[in-house]
């Protein structure tokens, strides 16, 4: 990479950086002292909210893209259930598969049995990908 690129590449981010810490200020400066009657704060201050906000909250990414880690332990999960799944006899199965219904039944969230009926899983119920 040519060095014009590199310090055009530094200053993009500089600017960037300067622009997150003035957004910061202005939505401060027009939100908080109206909505909670705090102070009016400076480019300096609202830089250090900006750290602070990032020592207390953490980094995001860590190392890579924010929702890539989520993506691992799902398919991690997966993958043991199916073999966990794979070492059970069928009535071991069906027993998991009938706790998982019990957990997951919609009357546990407050629906209404008329509503149940619209979720219920039985072989005389329609599909399950139609009109849900």
């Amino acid at each position: 990479m040519r060095p014009i690129k590199k310090i055009g590449l530094a200053f993009l981010g500089i600017a960037f950086f300067a622009a997150v810490i003035l957004l910061t200020q202005v939505l401060w400066n027009n939100l908080i002292p109206e909505l909670f009657h705090g102070p009016v704060i400076s480019y300096w201050q609202a830089l250090g909210l900006l750290v602070l906000g990032k020592l207390l909250f953490g980094w995001h990414g860590r190392g890579g893209a924010p929702w890539g880690d989520g993506w691992r332990r799902r398919k991690a999960w997966k993958e043991k259930m199916k073999e966990k799944m794979a070492h059970m006899t069928p009535e071991q199965r069906e027993a998991m598969k009938q706790r998982f219904r019990d957990y997951c039944d919609p009357r546990r969230f407050g629906c209404q049995d008329e509503e149940f009926d619209r979720w219920k899983d039985t072989p005389e119920d329609k599909p399950r990908n139609q009109d849900l």
